[in-house]
């Protein structure tokens, strides 16, 4: 809003005040509607029911979740949502979600996502779309998850992988630089009452996970209410405001061995670096991903910056074509923020189309969804890999 406001910037903020004031807000939260098709053990697979007129077409897109974060991540907000965008476009579209963690979860390590929760959900929308091969869109620790179980089951159904704000190198997350030497110091008491406390409550509680969210973005969460004040007439603005605050306030639980192996083995040790993880008596090795991947990081990501998330590009040795892309926004931004809708969507739909099945693809004829490089990104860095 300018300094001095025109007639009508005081008309919008005056009507954005009372949209507040009488109904809680501007935003459109309402979720996507789904269809609840699969279920186990701290696993729920819907279907994003098909949008009014629009045929679903092509091959069927499997969103991952991450841990303790709501499904709101895709959908964030009706005209900024990921899974909107999707089932307009016709894409038969999927979500993997989680659910509540509760004490009798705690458990359950990385091996009941990458053995269990992913193979299953996959194996899920597979069936349910024909046997087409499905493609695994997946954002922070579920590209994590994501590429780990894809290196461990070869065999599973799937086209082609996105992911985004996965990091792979812990010491190159400013925001955990001043703690990572206190807890390599082999110092007992700062450990201890860290590995206590999540084995005593059985995993990481929600509000905890909330403060680190918010913590994230503490200067945004500062110069919140005068960048409100600012953008008083800006409804799309004020929409994504309250839209991100929703988001933070539903963060749920982490369970305590998944917790432990977050705190123990990434953050501490860094092991993810590696592009190697052992997980009991096997190592997974991410050189062993077969599919093609596209990775992709945010700008301005302060909890995956770039830096942290592009090393995997290097590692993925025995996928048949690799991309980068560094887009706008920071870490929940780059998939779901306003300007992801002209930045990230669609090199995401591209990414598609480009590894679509045979007949399936919206590029149309010509396409080859098999050839090793179909653009010129994943060429140049496939043979930049290489050499």
């Amino acid at each position: 809003m300018d300094l001095i406001p025109k007639p009508d910037q005081v008309a919008s903020a005056a009507s954005n005040v009372a949209s507040k004031v009488l109904h809680g807000g501007v935003a459109d939260l309402r979720p996507m509607p789904r269809t609840l098709i699969d279920e186990g053990p701290l696993r729920f697979v819907f279907r994003y029911d098909r949008a009014e007129g629009v045929d679903v077409f092509g091959d069927p897109v499997l969103l991952v979740m991450p841990l303790a974060a709501p499904s709101s991540c895709y959908d964030l907000r009706r005209t900024c949502s990921l899974v909107e965008h999707f089932v307009n476009a016709g894409r038969p579209t999927y979500l993997v979600e989680y659910g509540e963690v509760a004490f009798k979860d705690r458990a359950l390590g990385f091996e009941h996502w990458i053995d269990e929760v992913l193979p299953s959900a996959i194996d899920a929308v597979h069936r349910d779309t024909g046997r087409r091969p499905v493609h695994l869109v997946a954002w922070s620790l579920g590209g994590i998850f994501s590429v780990l179980t894809l290196a461990a089951h070869q065999d599973l159904p799937v086209a082609s992988l996105t992911t985004m704000g996965s990091p792979w190198d812990i010491a190159k997350v400013p925001l955990l630089a001043p703690i990572r030497p206190l807890l390599n110091a082999n110092l007992p008491e700062p450990l201890r009452v860290i590995t206590k406390g999540y084995q005593v409550l059985g995993g990481a509680p929600s509000t905890l996970v909330r403060w680190g969210f918010q913590l994230s973005a503490v200067d945004k969460l500062v110069t919140k209410p005068l960048v409100t004040v600012q953008h008083l007439d800006d409804t799309d603005y004020l929409a994504q405001l309250e839209a991100v605050s929703a988001f933070g306030r539903d963060m749920m639980a982490y369970p305590g061995r998944t917790f432990g192996q977050l705190y123990h083995r990434v953050i501490r040790n860094n092991e993810l670096r590696t592009g190697r993880l052992e997980l009991g008596e096997r190592t997974i090795d991410v050189r062993d991903v077969k599919v093609p991947v596209m990775v992709m990081g945010g700008e301005t990501d302060g909890i995956a910056p770039l830096g942290a998330v592009r090393p995997i590009v290097a590692m993925l040795k025995g996928a048949p074509a690799v991309r980068w892309e560094a887009v706008p926004g920071g870490h929940l931004g780059m998939v779901t923020g306003r300007a992801a809708r002209t930045k990230t969507w669609p090199l995401i739909d591209a990414w598609l189309d480009q590894w679509a099945s045979a007949g399936t693809s919206r590029m149309g004829i010509g396409a080859n969804p098999r050839r090793r490089h179909s653009s010129a990104g994943s060429r140049a860095l496939t043979s930049k890999l290489k050499s």
